[in-house]
């Protein structure tokens, strides 16, 4: 098995710089080192290995934003974004795969990545209100913010010009305007007071 993840984490470097059309078999093989027969071994296909990397990416990136339980919300709410972030940013490469992948309109790659975005909410969703069983407006008001994290993630790997602290406040206060609308419209699903830290 030690062989399949030195084979992921070369995959992940591989999709995150060139398209997935653009990579051959071939070319995976020569970059890996490995005879191409390998990868059909452990994967079955290009396709097979693109998911199994895109799928590995997941675990980690979720693990990493998992807020831990034991905490009150608010600092659970602090720790899943920092997990997130701190993944985005030591892990670029696979955060890309993850967020923008590397294949067209593949409903497989799609519905990896839309577990994730749920994934987070649900996470968010029990920091802010303690509970993973939300309302479709409350649902729907925590993944619009998590869309818009996606892309100011991208964006801040590429060009980090804040500190990950900094990121992380305004992303925490993004997201406490989200919680706000989200109870103006459904009072059901109140804001959680304001932190009273930024650290």
């Amino acid at each position: 098995m030690a062989r399949r993840a030195e084979l992921i984490a070369i995959g992940r470097k591989l999709f995150a710089d060139t398209s997935y059309d653009a990579l051959s078999m071939d070319d995976i093989a020569r970059q890996a080192r490995v005879a191409k027969g390998l990868i059909y071994y452990y994967f079955g296909s290009k396709r097979g290995y693109y998911l199994a990397i895109i799928q590995d990416s997941v675990v980690d990136l979720v693990a990493s934003a998992a807020g831990s339980l034991q905490l009150p919300a608010v600092d659970r709410v602090h720790r899943t974004i920092d997990g997130y972030l701190r993944y985005a940013e030591h892990h670029q490469a696979a955060y890309r795969t993850i967020v923008s992948g590397g294949v067209g309109f593949d409903t497989e790659v799609h519905a990896i990545r839309d577990g994730v975005r749920e994934a987070i909410v649900t996470a968010i969703a029990e920091g802010a209100y303690g509970r993973g069983d939300i309302s479709p407006l409350a649902r729907m008001g925590l993944l619009s913010w998590v869309c818009g994290v996606e892309g100011a993630t991208l964006d801040w790997i590429d060009r980090p010009r804040l500190s990950r602290d900094t990121m992380r406040q305004l992303l925490v206060k993004t997201l406490g305007g989200a919680l706000r609308a989200v109870e103006e419209l459904d009072p059901a699903h109140p804001a959680p007071p304001p932190a009273r830290r930024d650290g």
